[in-house]
């Protein structure tokens, strides 16, 4: 990465490891700590063996905070629920590679909703089953766990596929932001941010700490 897009750090707190029943409270917990933004997991028990929060969870969220919303759907047929979460507030929706065929025409469906569109792929899944969108895509997210479930250990395998996806990037001129998601942690997000991922989603470990702005500054810092 160039210098300017290694200082661009974009720490994304997961809102899954916050206490659910002071969800507006750990919102604005984390807007207090510096965070730029929310990841907000959404999870059907299908697509992953989990059920987690919907749009109207989101839209709590949303009415708790200024930040931007990054809403990661682990669905499938994810168009079939955009327009709602677009509704919620959601300022970019993340859907699975694996969970449709209609990849194109659902990035371009969420950029028509105007806000921005991610791509996610599975720890198993290959990047070249992203290469030919990346040029649609605001955001690239490369999982660095088995999607369903937080406080999984980090998979340092995918650290090849985030460093081979920031040199796709560069060789055909895409600006793209990489998000590593899983097991992410002062050291582990070090190693993906030496590999080319600049968007660090992290849940227990951010949500453990007592000093939440703390332990975001030094992951900003890195």
């Amino acid at each position: 990465m160039t210098k300017s897009e290694q200082a661009k750090k974009i720490i994304a707190p997961s809102i899954l490891a916050a206490d659910f029943g002071r969800l507006a409270d750990e919102t604005k917990r984390c807007e207090d700590a510096g965070a730029d933004r929310i990841h907000i997991d959404v999870m059907d028990g299908h697509f992953v063996k989990n059920f987690t929060l919907g749009p109207r969870a989101v839209a709590a969220i949303n009415g708790a905070t200024e930040l931007f919303l990054e809403v990661h759907i682990m669905i499938y047929n994810p168009f079939d629920y955009i327009e709602r979460f677009v509704e919620a507030g959601a300022d970019m929706i993340i859907f699975h590679v694996e969970a449709t065929e209609d990849v194109a025409d659902i990035l371009q469906f969420i950029h028509t909703c105007n806000i921005k569109a991610g791509l996610a792929l599975n720890p198993e899944t290959s990047l070249s089953m992203a290469l030919k969108y990346l040029g649609q895509c605001d955001q690239l997210l490369l999982m660095t766990v088995n999607p369903g479930f937080g406080g999984q250990p980090f998979i340092p395998e995918v650290l090849d596929k985030i460093q081979l996806a920031r040199e796709q990037c560069q060789q055909n001129a895409i600006q793209l932001d990489i998000e590593v998601d899983g097991g992410i942690t002062f050291d582990t997000a070090k190693q993906c941010t030496d590999a080319g991922a600049n968007v660090l989603t992290s849940g227990t470990y951010l949500f453990k700490e007592k000093n939440m702005q703390k332990a975001i500054e030094q992951m900003r810092n890195l």
